[in-house]
């Protein structure tokens, strides 16, 4: 009897602990308030689930990557596809591009890559039934041109992705396996079995492995340098690029936050939409929920061992919930999210 319960309360004592570090590393015990060192709330644009914004900052316009999940959830048809706002205008007005697409199309992370004067290479995880694609656009002004489909087994569960060329990307699958057991695995045991991808324009390659649901990533040119989010582990990453497409690892950096997609300021800054709470942004996502918290975090990185991670807004989700991108232009700072019904536009006081 004795050693009954001794074994049990050992095994009481792991499943404590266990349930403490989750509740600690997803940051449930985290008090988010309101606050905002960039400015007040401007405007919005009125479309649900931007989940990714792509900016071009030389021709003074944004793309939003729409998809309506929310109603989705409950069985019905929602919005969705790729809108242009022309940002020479302060009326930031949303244009749908690509309602002409013969096929489904319901976008997920996105990029984009100038060819020359006067257009762009478009990139878009698109999910449609449990398969996954990445759909290559030409566009030119407002007129959107599907180029081909790409397609791979390495593609397992891509989230977002980022143009280094005119055919060449790299990209982020957020989990490894997809089973249930193994996606309950990496969410909660924070098992490492995610990975970044490159594609070369002819072929797939996993360049980077073992990792903790990488989201967001974001290239540097000028440095030659990528950086990953890491959701589960708060974290993001930093890779330098190799000639032949290969990552060099350098290292991690904490971001105290669940980072999500990372843009590029006009300085070399990254700005980060971030899920403060995973496990209250997960109840929120399935429908438990009515709100969930979001942040915007900057990280600035001069180099190893030298970078600096500053929270600079912040909500419980009254003014928009699960916020998952920040892009920075001008005085103005625009705030999209997985699934609320708005993009939030912030102006510096």
């Amino acid at each position: 009897m004795r050693k009954f319960l001794k074994a049990l309360t050992i095994l009481l004592a792991l499943v404590a602990s266990f349930i403490l570090y989750t509740f600690y590393t997803t940051g449930y015990f985290r008090e988010v308030t309101a606050k905002s060192e960039v400015g007040l709330v401007y405007s919005s644009i009125e479309l649900p689930g931007v989940e990714d914004i792509a900016i071009a900052r030389e021709d003074s316009f944004l793309l939003l990557s729409v998809d309506d999940r929310a109603s989705h959830r409950v069985g019905k048809e929602g919005s969705h596809g790729i809108y242009l706002v022309d940002l020479r205008s302060e009326q930031f007005d949303a244009v749908p591009i690509s309602s002409e697409l013969n096929f489904p199309f319901y976008p997920h992370g996105i990029s984009i890559f100038k060819l020359d004067s006067v257009s762009y290479g478009l990139l878009a995880i698109n999910h449609v039934e449990g398969k996954h694609s990445i759909e290559s656009f030409i566009l030119k002004g407002k007129t959107l041109q599907h180029l081909k489909t790409i397609t791979g087994p390495e593609l397992i569960s891509p989230n977002d992705l980022v143009m280094v060329g005119p055919e060449s990307f790299y990209f982020t699958n957020d989990h490894g396996y997809t089973s249930k057991w193994g996606l309950l695995a990496e969410n909660y045991l924070a098992v490492k079995a995610a990975s970044v991808g490159y594609f070369d324009g002819k072929k797939f390659e996993l360049v980077a492995e073992n990792l903790s649901y990488p989201n967001g990533i974001q290239v540097d040119p000028k440095r030659n340098l990528l950086f990953v989010s890491s959701s589960r582990e708060f974290s993001v990453g930093v890779y330098s690029l190799l000639p032949d497409g290969g990552l060099n690892f350098v290292e991690d950096i904490p971001a105290g936050t669940g980072v999500d997609n990372i843009e590029l300021g006009e300085d070399g800054t990254l700005w980060i939409g971030c899920h403060p709470n995973l496990l209250t942004f997960a109840a929120y996502a399935s429908g438990k929920k009515p709100i969930s918290p979001s942040e915007v975090i900057t990280l600035t990185y001069q180099k190893e061992g030298d970078a600096a991670v500053r929270s600079v807004w912040t909500d419980p989700g009254t003014q928009l919930s699960g916020a998952s991108v920040a892009v920075p232009f001008g005085d103005y700072l625009f705030i999209g999210n997985v699934m609320d019904t708005k993009v939030l536009v912030l102006k510096k006081n």
